[in-house]
């Protein structure tokens, strides 16, 4: 059975969000998606702004989706994949103050939508010109731009040079995993927004980063501490890397240790390990205390059998959890790279 695709439109407030899912609904090319619109106010807007969907936009209003509208969201996804004929894919467009992490803990927690549907992609539009300042400001710029596998600088053409660098560059110290795009009124290529497999297992990139920062390359982790004076206080990402196999049996209690003690401020882990006798990759990601592992595909002969990590939250230590992981090595080795 073909699962329906659900992808997250999420980005604070004025970034474009509703323009996007309009570009997407005009080019849609004949598929046919089910949307769903979070407006913060008791009187809904951004639904009568969608265009080209009017028998397929569900409103939820008087709230924030990540919070008290959560059943609803439930309540509505799961008639959506019930109804004959079914859809070609689920939009959902948050409100600018919304966390998109609860949102992807539903369509994983919930049966009937974990059976039906499969999390595509999160993306976050993102005002280029007021990017900077709105990390600054507000925690919750920061937590959309850590949950996303797709980041869009939208209104490029309001911006200068060197505001657009400010802006790439504050994207790359949150979320360094993050696909980066440039887009004008969100012209961004359709190919690239539909069908990214961005939570699907077999699907699962984590490049090995090289960041330059304090600490990293060989020898010891890489990691890439947030500037708290001009972004979101405390947020960071910490990439490690390690050329020896862990031993299983301390690094899966590790890894459950990790999302149910920090994953309250755990926005965003993934990672690719290699196991002490197995020939299969061990692949993971979490969004705060939901995660989905299991071995993937075999390693290949041209591969180097490296575990990579990348964790992205608030309070990560990145000395601290090097030590504790180089504990995981097979034969407690603690030589990392």
């Amino acid at each position: 059975m073909s699962r329906i695709p659900v992808t997250v439109l999420t980005g604070f407030l004025g970034a474009g969000k509703t323009t996007l899912l309009n570009r997407l609904l005009r080019d849609a090319g004949g598929r046919r998606y089910a949307v769903i619109v979070n407006e913060y106010g008791e009187l809904g807007i951004d639904g009568s702004l969608v265009v080209g969907a009017e028998e397929e936009v569900y409103e939820l209003n008087n709230g924030c989706v990540c919070c008290k509208l959560r059943g609803d969201l439930i309540r509505i996804a799961s008639a959506l994949v019930r109804r004959p004929g079914g859809f070609d894919g689920i939009l959902i467009e948050t409100t600018g103050l919304a966390d998109p992490a609860p949102i992807v803990q539903t369509f994983y927690f919930d049966d009937l939508l974990r059976q039906h549907t499969r999390l595509d992609s999160v993306i976050c539009v993102a005002d280029a010109r007021h990017l900077v300042a709105q990390l600054r400001d507000a925690p919750e710029a920061g937590a959309q731009l850590a949950q996303a596998d797709l980041v869009l600088l939208n209104k490029a053409d309001l911006a200068d040079a060197a505001t657009l660098a400010q802006a790439a560059q504050a994207v790359q110290q949150i979320n360094p995993t993050a696909e980066l795009q440039h887009s004008v009124h969100g012209d961004a290529s359709l190919t690239r927004l539909l069908d990214r497999g961005a939570f699907d297992m077999a699907r699962l990139r984590v490049p090995a980063l090289r960041l330059g920062m304090a600490g990293g390359g060989r020898g010891g982790p890489a990691y890439a501490p947030v500037d708290a004076g001009r972004h979101s206080t405390g947020l960071s990402s910490v990439a490690l890397s390690f050329e020896r196999p862990f031993e299983r049996s301390r690094f899966l209690p590790w890894l459950q240790r990790l999302v149910t003690e920090r994953g309250a401020d755990l926005l965003r882990a993934k990672g690719i390990a290699a196991f002490e006798g197995e020939d299969r990759r061990f692949v993971f990601q979490a969004v705060h205390m939901t995660v989905d592992s299991g071995l993937d595909r075999a390693w290949i002969r041209s591969e180097t059998r490296e575990t990579r990590l990348v964790l992205i939250g608030r309070g990560l230590d990145a000395d601290e959890l090097r030590d504790e992981l180089a504990h995981c090595l097979s034969d407690a080795c603690e030589t990392t790279s």
